[in-house]
């Protein structure tokens, strides 16, 4: 499994659409590897499914993202959890792992003509 965290001063960055980078972990039986940390592309709307998508990535961990961009997500197969706290990368997928993750709302809170994930 491969899972993407999005990243802003090296914790979780609440607006999916606007992260610096993304830290990438290849997880199995609860085992996992931090991968590299991948500068995000350039913000164009509907790149981010695609480009994760190429990557291999099987789970989203974010702290909000909009309703679009999750579908555009599922319809790539690629599982999106929501609500994440701003902790360190690594924190977040040991607890996930862990089935430990606290998740709250989604952190998106604009209105759904807007797409936090672009």
């Amino acid at each position: 499994m491969r899972i993407v965290v999005p990243v802003e001063n090296e914790k979780l960055c609440p607006h999916f659409g606007h992260c610096a980078s993304f830290a990438m972990f290849d997880a199995d039986k609860g085992e996992f590897t931090r991968l590299a940390d991948e500068p995000a592309p350039p913000h164009e709307p509907g790149l981010l499914p695609r480009w994760l998508g190429e990557k291999g990535v099987n789970l989203i961990i974010a702290g909000g993202m909009g309703g679009r961009t999750q579908t555009l997500f599922s319809e790539r197969n690629i599982q999106v959890v929501v609500g994440a706290p701003a902790d360190s990368p690594v924190a977040i997928v040991m607890q996930y792992l862990e089935g430990k993750l606290q998740t709250a709302a989604n952190a998106c809170t604009h209105d759904e003509g807007h797409n936090c994930g672009h």
